[in-house]
């Protein structure tokens, strides 16, 4: 999971790429990357860490031009603090491109092999986006003959041949120096992306392509429409627009974890409110939870807080049951499902989190989170509302168990992390240390997400082990965890 942003702007875009990006800091905490496009000339800055930290005003000085795109980068190959890996990409041939990508691809090893033995390219780091832009840049190669002339048509084509030889997750922004911006999203639009335009004076427009709505409400911008699923969208530098289905056999399956957790609350995806499928959620949640905990043995319901409040005001509301504030957060510590490392995370729970006493004492507490995953911040959560005095705890989660690695942008690729992987209920319950231990089922996570939408799928294979691209094999997951770095 990562954070994208791509802009065609009258004015310098370096400010409008900042200005996104901090919107977008949720996706992405380890490392960001600014590129701009001035004439024919690339202009970028990447560094670890989070977006205000990383750009000073000399950086912002060293951004000239009216294109641009950003990348905030949550790590789920390579290594979170090698800086090499932070994005964007860049490749000098064909005209130069500048990439950045949200997603896995779940083919490298074949890749790697075909850009050594066949493209003829050389790879410096273990990215897939560097695979990808030189993937692209190959395709687009084969296409132009030679030529300094660049049309649509040559891009739509190339964009084609990355569609038929790439495989995973990938909603992809590049920049085209002197030619245009191009964004594309994988065939089964796994990884979110949406258009936006404004006015650009008395004609034309100006236009933005970002991973949430969120940041086209923000800078004034109009919503046109998600980009499809197999579809490419270029932009020229005049900000003429042009558009082409890619893919042979799209079809719409987006990840449901965005709506679960991954994106804000304030942003629609696939015409989906993220903040209405949490409620939906939490009303689903509430009758397993009337189902299987006896009456009586909730005296308040508390979120942890942020992203699963919206279920949890929803649980109290349907059940009766009081809804209490009982952890109050700290905003300056990251995500603790991004951290890094698993040593990392545990440290920073506590940090994160502190448990009000005078809400706890005495009383049986109903916790709502929005998942479990590697069960360490649950873990912590229980025992910090039991030292807080709490009599009883239930713990819920407004999706269901995590059981399998997810392969396609989260990190959690290896069965052995996950908490709910080989256990039953009742076992991962006293793992945690909870009273009770309630999930959401899979059938109600789905229908409350889809509910009143046009979409009939989602990508759920870390809840039911099911890849939808087809190509993730039990080798292809032994593979992936023996080299994955923790």
């Amino acid at each position: 999971m990562c954070g994208i942003v791509g802009i065609v702007s009258s004015e310098p875009a370096n400010q409008l790429v900042y200005d996104s990006l901090l919107l977008l800091q949720h996706r992405g905490q380890d490392s960001t990357g600014i590129a701009t496009a001035d004439g024919r000339t690339f202009h970028m800055v990447k560094a670890r860490g989070q977006v205000r930290e990383a750009f000073r005003t000399r950086d912002m000085r060293a951004l000239p031009g009216t294109m641009g795109l950003g990348h905030v980068r949550y790590a789920t190959k390579g290594t979170a603090s090698n800086e090499e890996e932070a994005q964007p990409f860049y490749v000098n041939a064909p005209y130069g491109i500048v990439l950045v990508h949200n997603g896995n691809l779940t083919n490298t090893r074949e890749l790697t092999q075909e850009l050594f033995d066949i493209d003829r390219r050389h790879l410096n780091t273990s990215s897939d986006t560097e695979l990808l832009v030189n993937v692209l840049a190959h395709e687009l190669q084969q296409q132009i003959s030679g030529s300094a002339h660049l049309d649509p048509d040559q891009v739509f084509a190339a964009v084609s041949r990355v569609h038929e030889r790439v495989e995973g997750s990938y909603a992809t922004i590049a920049l085209i120096p002197g030619h245009g911006l191009l964004a594309f999203r994988d065939p089964f639009g796994i990884r979110p992306l949406v258009l936006g335009r404004r006015p650009k004076g008395m004609i034309g427009f100006e236009w933005v392509v970002a991973s949430e709505s969120l940041v086209l409400e923000s800078g004034g911008y109009e919503m046109v429409r998600d980009v499809a699923p197999g579809e490419a969208i270029f932009i020229a530098v005049d900000g003429e627009m042009t558009s082409r289905q890619c893919a042979a056999n799209p079809r719409l399956i987006p990840c449901s974890f965005e709506y679960v957790y991954l994106a804000r609350p304030d942003s629609v995806m696939n015409g989906i409110s993220v903040y209405e499928a949490r409620l939906r959620l939490g009303n689903r949640l509430a009758d397993t939870i009337a189902q299987y905990t006896p009456r009586g043995d909730i005296d308040v319901v508390m979120p942890i807080p942020d992203s699963s409040r919206p279920a949890a005001m929803q649980v109290a509301q349907k059940l009766g049951i009081e809804y209490r504030e009982g952890f109050y957060k700290n905003r300056y510590i990251g995500r603790t499902f991004i951290m890094p490392g698993q040593a990392e995370r545990k440290k920073s729970v506590k940090q994160k989190l502190n448990a009000m006493g005078s809400e706890f004492r005495g009383k049986n507490i109903l916790i709502v989170d929005d998942s479990i995953v590697r069960g360490t911040t649950s873990k912590e959560i229980i025992e910090m509302a039991r030292q807080a005095g709490a009599n009883k705890v239930t713990f819920t989660s407004a999706a269901p168990p995590v059981r399998f690695p997810h392969v396609y942008g989260i990190n959690m690729p290896t069965r052995h992390e996950l908490v709910a992987h080989g256990r039953k209920i009742p076992d991962i319950a006293t793992e945690l240390g909870a009273d009770y231990l309630i999930y959401q089922e899979v059938a109600d996570m789905q229908s409350a997400i889809l509910e009143g939408s046009d979409v009939t799928e989602l990508e759920m294979s870390c809840f039911t082990g099911d890849y939808v691209t087809g190509t993730v094999s039990p080798e292809y997951l032994s593979w992936v965890e023996r080299n994955q770095l923790s």
